[in-house]
């Protein structure tokens, strides 16, 4: 069986094309041999009409709502109500291309090891198609060193087996933003991440209710996820990376705080780096 969960928070405007995305898969029929899913919204406290547009819809959706606590607890809650072998997430202003769970669907059963699978993606800005950076390139296999620079998981493009939640654990719901960052560590750690060539979401973006544009400074999310991170059993190398990018992170952030003249937020940084034992010179040395 396969669940769908979808989190949505006062996106009553972008909801009906995610979820009309979902039943419209083309595995998702009476000839298919994917005739068992189910399709989960929990509703993170929407204000607006996000439960009408759901009652609209004749086919059997479950509909969950609590009171607003974080798309990671929304995430842990759908996952919580849950009943599937497979774990698809779909953030509410992103979209699937029909074929998207069947191609990857093909992939998990063919690869029977595979316990995560992810798609390339289409990226819509206010309304016009962008071209993804060279950093934001997507890598098969151990990824560790690649998911830490910034977050490359696209929870809308990932396909889980159950067990993946089982292992590594689920959303961190103390983190507001770079949930999906911390998780990525944490799964690629574990396993080896499947990327498909094929682009089969397509990720909206540029509207005012986005986490990166609801909170300043991102990176402080991600530097305490790469302190998560060091809690893992990591090698050498590994706990080598990790620093490198708390430290890349932390001089980034003390850079912008003593530019806006607020010294304490940056003391905060500094004692990080001193307490992790990063050396500020090598840095600056290896740029």
């Amino acid at each position: 069986m396969l669940s769908v969960i979808i989190p949505t928070f006062n996106r009553a405007s972008y909801l009906k094309e995610a979820i009309d995305s979902v039943l419209e898969q083309d595995c998702f029929s009476n000839s298919s041999s994917i005739q068992e899913y189910e399709l989960i919204i929990v509703d993170d406290g929407s204000t607006d009409n996000t439960r009408e547009v759901v009652d609209s819809y004749d086919e059997p959706l479950r509909y969950e709502y609590q009171e607003h606590k974080g798309v990671s607890s929304a995430r842990n809650r759908g996952l919580e109500l849950s009943k599937g072998d497979f774990i698809a997430y779909l953030d509410s202003d992103d979209l699937w291309k029909k074929e998207k769970i069947r191609l990857q669907m093909e992939y998990m059963r063919t690869n029977p090891e595979a316990v995560v699978c992810c798609t390339q993606e289409i990226w819509i800005r206010n309304g016009v198609f962008v071209n993804p950076k060279k950093k934001h390139r997507k890598h098969s296999g151990w990824i560790f060193d690649k998911v830490l620079p910034l977050c490359l998981l696209s929870l809308s493009s990932a396909l889980f087996r159950r067990k993946a939640f089982d292992e590594i654990g689920t959303f961190d719901q103390e983190l507001p933003a770079c949930e999906d960052y911390d998780l990525g560590i944490r799964l690629a750690h574990r396993y080896p991440v499947k990327f498909l060539d094929d682009r089969l979401i397509i990720k909206r973006g540029g509207h005012q209710d986005q986490l990166s544009k609801k909170y300043w400074g991102m990176d402080r999310f991600r530097i305490r996820a790469l302190e998560k991170a060091l809690e893992l059993d990591l090698t050498d190398t590994q706990q080598e990376l990790v620093k490198k990018q708390m430290l890349k992170k932390c001089c980034i952030l003390i850079g912008g705080f003593e530019k806006r003249g607020k010294n304490l937020q940056a003391v905060k940084y500094k004692r990080i780096i001193e307490k992790f034992g990063l050396d500020t010179l090598k840095y600056k040395e290896r740029r």
